[in-house]
């Protein structure tokens, strides 16, 4: 079974998940490009049953652009960003990840691309990328 590893800047948020990604994509909303401190997020999909977390996170409830509750889980301390939630996540029976919270980030390739409409101008989204929501 394969065991991934990661968790925050300064350590006091660890978890493993007992997974593979289900997928891994790129949202390039506003709020999460404000949220990284970048042009987007990278998340990967995993069944929340295979996370097991240490540490405990604050949680800051946004709207997201298609108009659900997104909780965003960071550290307390560092303010990493570690985990995103929604009610359909949790209906679905899945966590995301904040990709870059993982210790070995080779494994993730993003396949898909949400919100490219806000998407910044300089970024050049991949031919094969498949585009979802793109308003």
């Amino acid at each position: 079974m394969t065991q991934l590893t990661g968790g925050c800047l300064c350590g006091n948020i660890r978890y493993t998940i007992d997974a593979e990604p289900i997928a891994v994509a790129a949202c390039h909303c506003k709020n999460c490009q404000r949220q990284a401190g970048s042009a987007l997020s990278i998340i990967a999909v995993f069944p929340r049953p295979s996370l097991h977390l240490e540490g405990t996170p604050k949680v800051y409830t946004d709207r997201g652009t298609s108009g659900q509750d997104v909780y965003r889980n960071f550290c307390p301390n560092c303010g990493s960003p570690v985990l995103t939630d929604t009610p359909g996540a949790k209906e679905e029976d899945i966590i995301f990840i904040k990709a870059g919270t993982l210790d070995d980030t080779s494994i993730l390739n993003p396949t898909t691309h949400y919100w490219t409409k806000s998407a910044q101008p300089w970024f050049q989204l991949p031919d094969d990328a498949e585009l979802l929501v793109q308003e």
